[in-house]
């Protein structure tokens, strides 16, 4: 089998310090002796971050599968390829459903069964540990807000108490609030409203006029 190897670092500081492309070159090219696979070419992303599939060396790697130069790809280790289960699975039903893809280090090749049954098997542990995170975050950050205190940006009308925590009311901040709850109450519409807030001096935190947008969360606070 013609394969084609696939290597990748985010940092200059990783390529120094951790999987190296030097390291990940030799384990691909170890690999490949082991299983008498043809290596056609190593590819390589240097300084490159994993989060989307926009990269060069990836895309030239893909293409010499595409166009039949090449049966499978190696990589030394699944997250040198992609760290995003949805670009993963999106690679497992565009290429390697058709095609090789094996990870030296994860022990994965699934030219076979059983291989890319373990690939499903990683793809689902790995959303649901995204998921998984993503609840405990939103649950701190409720218990959080329940009690009061700060979590993250601090909401126009509120500013943080003296033990640098919890959140109180800003008065001049929330009378602007009144102010922009009493115009809309009278009719005005929210240019309107932005306009007068402007006219009278009135400004938003970062120093610039209330946009139409920032008026109309204000009035249904």
């Amino acid at each position: 089998m013609i394969v084609v190897g696939y290597i990748r670092v985010s940092t200059d500081k990783q390529a120094d310090e951790g999987y190296s492309l030097n390291a990940q070159r030799q384990d691909i090219e170890k690999y490949c002796q082991l299983y008498n696979l043809e290596l056609f070419e190593i590819i390589a992303d240097e300084g490159i971050s994993a989060c989307s599939l926009d990269r060069p060396g990836i895309k030239k790697a893909l293409n010499l599968i595409k166009t039949g130069i090449a049966e499978g790809l190696v990589v030394a280790k699944l997250d040198r390829l992609t760290r995003s289960v949805k670009d993963l699975g999106w690679l497992l039903e565009e290429y390697f459903s058709k095609y090789a893809l094996m990870s030296v280090a994860d022990k994965i090749d699934t030219s076979s069964a059983s291989g890319r049954l373990v690939l499903n098997i990683i793809i689902s542990v790995a959303q649901w540990e995204r998921e998984a995170i993503s609840e405990r975050i939103i649950k701190a950050m409720n218990v959080k807000k329940g009690n009061g205190e700060r979590c993250g940006y601090i909401p126009y009308g509120m500013k943080l108490s003296t033990d640098g925590v919890h959140l109180e009311e800003n008065p001049d901040e929330q009378l602007i609030i009144l102010d922009i709850k009493n115009m809309r109450n009278d009719g005005m519409t929210f240019e309107n409203i932005s306009r007068k807030l402007t006219f009278h001096g009135y400004m938003s935190r970062g120093g610039s006029p209330f946009s139409v947008s920032a008026i109309h969360r204000l009035a249904n606070k």
